[in-house]
């Protein structure tokens, strides 16, 4: 039977070279296009091996030009088609070269035609689909062979009987997705895109492929790893069987970051339906700082030996769990060590693509510009991934959480779940199921996040505990955002702008699932030219960056007090009308400089730092302050400013429904100037680069110290926010008395 494989590789081969050169094909117009766009090709499109962690040599990429066509969804099959389109992107994107949306009372059909040599005599031809958004059915030469419900997930059919021996061959798909229609998992698509709402996916956008099997097969495997027990068990699944069959694995290699080590080979052996235990003494463990990936080779062989069917596989030792540290807090340990897992919000969304990256160097430049950047981690917003996506991650060292798609209705926060109907909760189920199955041997992921933001949460302590007791190797996140109940690993917030963090519990981590956002529209890099938005927006890129590093000082503050163990910024890149990413949604400019984020990012991983609280804010007490409604003439901030004409009142001044505030002085004027004295001991300014600001203000404001200004903050906060404070300043303080002066003024709302 290997002889077998090698054949078919050949005859794979001689027919991808004697097929037609496609037709002329173009992009559509769309409103951005990545520089990786110039690079795709129908001859070449998505060439690689789709399916890293199941590899055989004899496989036939199916990418490229199909027909296609639009009709009522009820409709029959089309005679004739109305142009070609672009496999796999979306007829919604522009590399599609269509560019159209489908409604939910149309259905898609593509048609794509192909040779094969089938004079081999045993074995069977699959037909593979990566993910077709959302409900497939599939014909080959006339015969339909089944559908596929599912957005997400891989699917395959057997063609091997409906084959025509030296003929041309013709597959017919048709789909229907009724997007935000109906209660489906769909993400952030919306037929309405607008706001955190994007242009939807419809029909084919992942590969589509040909696999020639033997009769007796693996059509998948499950590998388990257990670091304590310094183990990997492999649970293959074989088909096509007979009595005596038996189950083989071999590993002799591991790799990371281009270092390949060999050395003798692993083995083990099985009957049929019992897993293989393969021992790894003294095992290299997977983390973001060496992503060490052994390799395997997985055999199924008859009663006397032979090998029926091989494919290759990786792996990743890694353990992920929770535990206490010095202090008794609970945080989430990485390989049995506390590890703060910190990343972007990443959504997976391409302007020219939507959905599926142009080329694959697009989806592995993603995740190592988030690596060069010092994040160890991503969370996968509401989206799966191809495989292959994963598998850069794995190589790459970037830890996943992986959200499951929204879908159905949403619950306001605090309002708690929704109710499914019975048909609606088993598609959810059968979809997160499948998203589980299809991606558990990423070593990479370490968090499944079943529900997002009350985006269609129902049963969330059942299905929280479902997922855990389904994977107990991963830990869950029963809830991001909104609407937390007591289940799972962790109490996730979501908080924007400024970050925050619930309190740690005895079972459960402390995480701010999302928090930041950032805004910088970029003049001729982006999707609108005008109305693009984050939660807060800035003028440059130097503006940009010092917001984002007040921020990440709140969140190292929030590791120490009250214990947080994992941040997520919104987001990787702008997408569609938001703005708040850390690159452009073309991918052409980076906002902040990586290297200086990496270095401000390390901070994070140090031990928790411990804060002196130097000058209370009257967040909690009150504290008396002077102040003038009238603009003061003079040194105003001048340690030895006369200011005994101004009046007297305690903190803060504004008005009671400024969003966040604690008001206890009426003030709604344009602008206020406000002072205060303070104490200093000499020793709290052993190491003055460490001073830091807490401040709610609404809006503008200059904060002076004796005079000097310590820092000038544009817009509004919600809620009490950190800004590092400047070296003049800080140069500027001195032990005994000192002056803070504040001059907040007000610009619209």
């Amino acid at each position: 039977m290997r002889t077998f494989a090698t054949t078919c590789y050949l005859l794979l081969t001689l027919a991808s070279v004697s097929a037609a050169e496609p037709a002329a094909w173009r992009p559509a117009a769309g409103p951005l296009m990545t520089r990786w766009a110039r690079e795709v090709s129908p001859a070449s499109v998505h060439a690689e091996y789709p399916r890293p962690q199941l590899v055989r040599k004899a496989w036939q990429n199916l990418n490229g030009l199909w027909d296609y066509a639009i009709t009522a969804k009820d409709a029959p099959q089309p005679a004739e088609f109305a142009g070609q389109i672009l496999v796999p992107f979306p007829i919604e994107s522009a590399l599609s070269g269509v560019m159209k949306r489908l409604r939910p009372e149309e259905r898609l059909w593509y048609r794509r035609r192909f040779h094969w040599d089938n004079s081999w005599a045993e074995g069977q031809l699959l037909l593979h689909f990566g993910a077709v958004d959302w409900q497939t059915e599939v014909w080959v030469n006339g015969k339909r062979l089944g559908e596929h419900a599912g957005g997400y997930d891989p699917f395959s059919f057997d063609i091997t009987e409906e084959l025509k021996p030296g003929q041309e061959q013709e597959v017919v798909v048709a789909v229907w997705d009724p997007t935000d229609a109906g209660p489906q998992p769909r993400g952030k698509q919306a037929s309405k895109p607008g706001g955190i709402f994007y242009t939807p996916t419809s029909g084919i956008w992942q590969t589509v492929w040909l696999e020639p099997t033997p009769k007796a097969y693996i059509p998948s495997l499950k590998i388990v790893t257990d670091v304590k027990r310094s183990q990997a068990e492999f649970n293959v699944d074989a088909v096509g069987v007979s009595p005596g069959d038996q189950l083989a694995v071999k590993v002799a290699a591991a790799s990371a970051g281009g270092k390949r080590v060999e050395f003798a080979p692993i083995s083990a052996s099985a009957k049929l339906g019992r897993p293989l235990i393969v021992k790894l003494p003294g095992a290299r463990l997977w983390s973001p700082d060496e992503p060490w990936l052994y390799e395997a080779t997985v055999s199924l062989l008859s009663a006397g030996g032979d090998a029926l069917d091989e494919v290759e596989t990786y792996f990743g030792m890694r353990d992920v769990s929770l535990g206490k540290d010095e202090r008794g807090t609970t945080r989430i340990e990485f390989n049995g060590k506390p590890l703060f897992m910190f990343g972007p919000l990443d959504q997976g969304f391409w302007p020219d693509g939507l959905y599926t990256a142009p080329t694959d160097e697009a989806l592995r430049y993603d995740i190592e510009l988030t690596r060069r950047m010092g994040f160890n981690m991503c969370r996968k917003h509401v989206k799966v991934e191809p495989a292959r996506w994963y598998y850069w991650c794995d190589k790459l060292g970037l830890i996943v959480w992986q959200d499951m798609p929204s879908g159905d209705a949403s619950v306001a926060p605090g309002k708690g779940e929704i109710q499914r109907t019975p048909e609606s909760a088993g598609i959810y189920e059968q979809e997160l199921k499948a998203m589980i199955d299809a991606n558990s041997n990423s070593p990479a992921i370490v968090a499944w996040v079943p529900f997002n933001e009350g985006w269609g949460q129902f049963d969330t302590q059942r299905i929280a505990e479902w997922t855990k007791q389904y994977d107990p190797t991963r830990l869950v996140d029963c809830a991001s955002g909104w609407n937390d109940y007591p289940a799972g690993d962790m109490h996730d917030i979501h908080h924007y702008p400024l970050p925050q963090s619930p309190r740690p519990e005895p079972h459960r981590a402390a995480v701010l699932g999302e928090y930041g956002g950032l805004g910088l529209p970029l003049k001729g890099h982006t999707w609108l030219a005008e109305k693009n938005w984050g939660y807060r927006s800035y003028p440059d890129r130097a503006a940009l960056a010092e917001a984002y590093f007040d921020l990440l000082f709140g969140v190292r503050r929030l590791i120490a007090e009250p214990g947080l163990s994992a941040a997520v910024y919104t987001q990787t890149t702008d997408v569609e009308t938001e703005v708040n990413g850390l690159m452009s949604y073309d991918r052409e400019v980076i906002k902040i400089d990586p290297e200086r984020l990496a270095k401000a990012h390390a901070k994070l991983h140090l031990p928790p730092p411990v804060y002196r609280t130097l000058l209370q804010t009257s967040q909690h007490t009150a504290h008396e302050w002077r102040y003038t409604l009238q603009a003061p003439a003079g040194e105003w901030s001048a340690s030895d400013f006369d200011d005994s004409a101004w009046q007297n009142a305690p903190a803060g001044f504004g008005t009671k429904m400024t969003p966040g505030a604690v008001v206890r002085t009426e003030w709604n004027t344009p602008d206020i100037w406000i002072r205060r004295d303070f104490e200093l001991p000499a020793d709290a300014l052993e190491d003055r680069s460490q001073l830091v600001l807490s401040i709610h203000h609404d809006e503008d404001a200059e904060i002076y110290f004796n005079g000097v200004l310590a820092a000038r903050l544009a817009a509004y906060t919600v809620d009490y926010t950190y800004a590092t404070v400047s070296k003049q300043a800080c140069a500027a303080l001195h032990a005994g008395k000192n002056v803070i002066a504040v001059h907040c003024k007000q610009t619209g709302g």
